[in-house]
C-alpha cells in the first residue's frame, strides 16, 4: 500500500513484560543478587516463595502485530481484558516503546486513553487546553481559532476556570474527548472512556469522531467492549486476543467473532439435535433439529429490531397441533419472560420448518439465554412435552434500557406469530 494513503503501519510488533519484582530497592541490593546469581546461589533478597535464583518470569502482551490504518479509516478494536488493545495503544502513542518491531506513523495523534491522562490537576481547564495544544505543536493563536468551539462542545464553560482536580469523571471524559476531537492532528486515539460519560454526550462524540472521519480525513482507532458503538463508528474492526490479532475486517463478523470466543453459545445456526435435554422427552413423536436466527450473522440485535427464527422438527408420526415455548433467561439463569406460538400443525410426517417472530421493543439492553420447548394439548387440554432444550441460544439487546424491570418484575410477552415454510 503507497504510504502516501498510510496514517499508520505496524510491523512485527512485540511487546514484553516482566512479572514480580524487576529491580531491587538500592543499589548495593542489587550488586548483592548479581553475585549470588553469577556464583549459583540464593539471592539474599529474594522474597520468600519466589521462583528460583535467576528465573524471571515473562509475558507478551503483543506477540506479533502487523497491520495498515489508511487515512481516514475508523477502526474499532475490541477483545477481551488482557487481549493487548491498551498495550497496542499506548505504543501507537509512545508512551512506552515496542520490545520488537516498528511502528510507522504519519501525522499527528490526539489521544485519550484514561480519565484525566494529558491533564494536569492544579490547572484550570482553559489551562490544560493550551498546554494540550502546545504538546501537538500548535500555535497560540491556533488554539484561540478554537477554543470556542472546544468549551461549547465540552459543554463546560461554566466550569472552564476551574482546576481540573474539581471535576468529575464525566467532566474529565467531555473536556478531554473536546480537546483530543477539536485540535489539529491527524490520527484520533480513543480507548474505552466515553462509557463515563452520559447517554447524549456519548451519541455526540460518535457523531463528532465520523464527521472528523468522513469530512476531515481523520484517521479514528476506538477501542470499546461496547458493541454498539463499535457498530455506529467503525468501518473496520481487529479482534485482539493473547496479544495478536485474531480476525481484521468487516465491523459484524469481527464481533460475532469476538462474542463466540469471550461469551460463548454466540451461533447464529444451532444443530438442536447434537445438544443436550434436560428432560426426557415424551414419546419422542417430534424432536427440535435446527434452529437458526433468520438473516442475523451475529445474535446482537436492536432494541427496535424483530427476533425471527427458524426452527426445524422431525416430525416421526402424525401429530396434533403444536406450541412452541421460548422463555428468555438471565446469565444467572433466572426466568425473565416467557412466550408462547400461535398453534401450528405439521403437514405430514418428516422434517418441516417454522418462523418464530418475537415482537420488538418488549426487551431492555442486555445480554440473554433463551430455553426452547415444544408441546402440544392433550385430551382434558393441558400442555403436555414433547422435546425441550435448556440455554438452546444466546442473543444481545443493544441500546439504551426499555424496560424497568425493578419496577414492573417479570414480564408475559406477547404472543410468537408461526407459520410453516413449504
Amino acid at each position: 500500500m503507497p504510504e502516501q494513503e498510510l496514517a499508520l503501519r505496524v510491523r512485527g510488533v512485540r511487546k514484553q513484560y516482566q512479572l514480580g519484582v524487576i529491580d531491587r530497592y538500592t543499589l548495593q541490593a542489587e550488586l548483592q543478587s548479581r553475585w549470588a546469581r553469577l556464583r549459583g546461589r540464593e539471592d539474599p533478597n529474594a522474597r520468600i516463595g519466589s521462583a528460583a535464583p535467576g528465573v524471571r518470569r515473562s509475558f507478551y502482551a503483543l506477540d506479533g502485530i502487523d497491520l495498515d490504518v489508511r487515512r481516514g479509516e475508523r477502526v474499532g478494536i475490541i477483545g477481551a481484558n488482557g487481549a493487548g488493545k491498551s498495550t497496542l495503544l499506548k505504543l501507537i502513542c509512545r508512551i512506552t516503546a515496542p520490545t520488537e518491531g516498528e511502528i510507522d506513523i504519519w501525522g499527528r495523534v490526539s489521544s485519550m486513553l484514561e480519565v484525566g491522562t494529558g491533564f494536569h490537576r492544579e490547572m484550570t481547564g482553559r489551562e490544560n487546553i493550551y498546554m494540550n495544544g502546545a504538546i501537538l505543536g500548535m500555535s497560540r493563536a491556533g488554539i484561540d481559532a478554537c477554543i470556542d468551539d472546544i468549551i461549547d462542545f465540552s459543554e463546560l464553560r461554566d466550569f472552564i476556570d476551574t482546576p481540573v482536580k474539581r471535576y468529575s469523571s464525566g467532566m474529565f471524559v467531555k473536556l478531554a474527548f473536546s480537546v483530543a476531537a477539536h485540535l489539529q492532528s491527524e490520527i484520533m486515539i480513543m480507548d474505552e472512556v466515553l462509557a463515563v460519560g452520559d447517554m447524549a454526550f456519548q451519541h455526540k462524540c460518535l457523531s463528532r469522531m465520523r464527521e472528523a472521519a468522513e469530512a476531515e480525513g481523520r484517521t479514528v482507532l476506538y477501542v470499546s467492549h461496547n458493541m454498539s458503538t463499535i457498530r455506529q463508528l467503525c468501518s473496520r474492526c481487529i479482534v485482539l486476543d493473547h496479544g495478536r490479532v485474531l480476525y481484521d475486517g468487516d465491523t459484524e463478523h469481527a464481533i460475532s467473532t469476538y462474542l463466540s470466543r469471550s461469551l460463548g453459545g454466540n451461533e447464529v445456526d444451532m444443530d438442536l439435535a447434537a445438544m443436550t435435554r434436560a428432560n426426557q422427552r415424551v414419546g419422542g413423536d417430534v424432536t427440535m433439529t435446527r434452529l437458526c436466527l433468520e438473516n442475523k450473522i451475529t445474535a446482537v440485535y436492536e432494541a427496535d429490531e424483530e427476533i425471527r427464527l427458524l426452527l426445524t422438527l422431525d416430525v416421526k408420526r402424525p401429530v396434533p397441533p403444536l406450541y412452541v415455548r421460548l422463555t428468555v433467561r438471565t446469565d444467572a439463569d433466572v426466568g425473565l419472560a416467557t412466550s408462547w406460538s400461535e398453534a401450528f400443525e405439521p403437514q405430514g410426517v418428516g422434517k418441516t420448518t417454522i418462523r418464530l417472530s418475537l415482537p420488538s421493543g418488549i426487551l431492555f439492553m442486555g445480554s440473554f439465554y433463551a430455553s426452547i420447548g415444544v408441546y402440544r394439548r392433550d385430551e382434558i387440554g393441558n400442555m403436555l412435552l414433547l422435546d425441550h432444550i435448556t440455554r438452546a441460544f444466546r442473543f444481545e439487546i443493544s441500546g439504551s434500557p426499555l424496560w424497568n424491570t425493578l419496577a414492573h418484575g417479570y414480564v408475559q410477552l406477547p404472543p410468537m406469530s408461526a407459520g410453516e415454510i413449504k
